[in-house]
């Protein structure tokens, strides 16, 4: 279908090379031109400056000899803000900053939360100020201790004793300004209500600790109905809260799949997005059939794209494209070449050095001879592990490896095949590194 003759400009923030690709994968891609706004290395390195980025991303849209008709973005804070923010001032279509901040801030999200349903755990502030931190009334180990924004759960630790809990406060209260400071100056532009009222951005929050099977909820809201599309299961290396690989479809029952639809559906009315995708992430204990929900991140996942194509036929960029442009955000339905997905996290819970990694051209035989498959490796030969950034506390992504197949015994089988074709090698390798990796 033509939906008109000239190219749509849609200016990106953080425009990655991996993402392209599946951008350029989506319906009527042909009709898009897809222009970088902000490297990653801007947006994330260090502790940014966002009226330096807003600054930034203004004079390069000002300069734009052309239409801007969509800015889109598919990472956390600041792009998720931004997204809105430049929104608001050229005109194109975005959620509001408020319901984006609404769904960030961790504990602004729980007071929302608690508004409209039960599904989440028992929260409280840590107070950063004091040498002696206290547990929150009525909270008691083990819990996870976490600033109210990070990225990729960085500082953000289990504790199963009050050492622990001292030890994670104080690391917190020591890296909480890197993403905290930012973020105040978006709280700035918003009038909050009374109950967040001299709370933040650097802020602490504990939370019990959740059990059982962990799902994320992918979906969308336009025109102000809710929809969700896709429920994926994520699963950790064993005795590990770090993830092993999500899988595409959930393996969960139909009845707890329409619980998650509920409360998913019930939650964002509440936050009041509206034209956006979002992404879900809860836990269900099969034991007791608690449900709980864990984060709401305000944009759709990324790191699915690739699952979604492999089983409906197309990546889920096309919602946040298809939003951006005022258009049907539906997805198709099973329409893929393959019945099951996978994106698996090859990961080192040690610090050391990458010796060697494969070639780019090495890469692209291992991906033609294995069907299904697709490999982005993290790390650059000769780079320290505790030198990347965008870790979690516990772990260092290696490689990223996506795979669709038949059965969950064929993912597992090409992921096994990628890994030992992909050739990795490193040295001096030794037990702690970044965060608490030697726990």
């Amino acid at each position: 279908m033509n939906h008109g003759t000239a190219l749509k400009n849609i200016f990106v923030i953080g425009l990655d090379e991996a993402n392209l690709r599946t951008l350029r994968a989506t319906p009527h891609a042909d009709e898009y031109r897809f222009h970088p706004l902000l490297s990653i290395e801007e947006l994330q390195s260090g502790e940014v400056s966002v009226p330096d980025l807003i600054d930034k991303a203004t004079r390069i849209l000002d300069a734009f000899d052309g239409s801007i008709d969509a800015i889109v973005g598919y990472w956390d804070f600041p792009v998720s803000a931004l997204v809105p923010i430049l929104g608001r001032r050229y005109g194109t279509r975005s959620t509001s900053l408020e319901s984006v901040v609404k769904c960030e801030h961790k504990y602004w999200a729980r007071l929302e939360q608690e508004k409209v349903v039960e599904e989440h755990p028992r929260f409280g502030q840590v107070d950063l100020s004091t040498d002696d931190p206290a547990v929150p009334e009525g909270m008691s180990f083990p819990m996870w201790v976490k600033p109210a924004l990070s990225y990729s759960s960085e500082l953000a630790f289990g504790v199963k004793d009050q050492q622990e809990f001292r030890e994670a406060v104080a690391e917190i209260r020591e890296g909480v300004s890197r993403v905290g400071r930012p973020f105040e100056y978006v709280l700035d532009r918003l009038d909050l209500p009374q109950e967040m009222a001299g709370v933040g951005g650097q802020v602490c929050l504990a939370e019990e600790t959740l059990t059982g099977v962990q799902v994320a909820v992918e979906g969308y809201v336009h025109q102000g109905e809710v929809t969700v599309y896709g429920v994926l299961d994520s699963i950790n290396y064993p005795g590990s809260s770090s993830f092993l690989r999500h899988q595409y479809p959930s393996a969960l029952p139909e009845p707890v799949i329409r619980r998650l639809h509920d409360v998913s559906v019930r939650v964002m009315r509440q936050i009041g997005m509206d034209a956006a995708t979002f992404s879900i992430e809860y836990f269900y204990d099969p034991q007791t059939e608690a449900l709980n929900l864990l984060e709401i991140n305000p944009r759709h996942s990324q790191s699915h794209a690739e699952l979604f194509e492999y089983v409906d036929g197309v990546p889920n960029h096309h919602c946040m494209l298809s939003l951006a442009l005022g258009r049907d955000p539906q997805l198709p339905y099973r329409q893929g070449s393959y019945e099951v997905a996978a994106k698996w996290y090859y990961r080192w819970f040690a610090d050391g050095t990458v010796r060697r990694t494969p070639r780019a051209e090495d890469i692209e035989r291992i991906e033609r001879e294995i069907p299904g498959v697709r490999i982005d490796v993290v790390p650059d030969e000769g780079q320290r592990l505790s030198d990347t950034e965008q870790q979690d506390s516990y772990s260092y992504e290696i490689a990223h490896i996506f795979t669709g197949g038949d059965s969950e015994d064929d993912i597992r089988a090409k992921y096994d095949q990628c890994l030992a074709a992909l050739g990795l090698e490193f040295a001096d390798t030794a037990p702690g590194g970044r965060g608490r990796k030697n726990a």
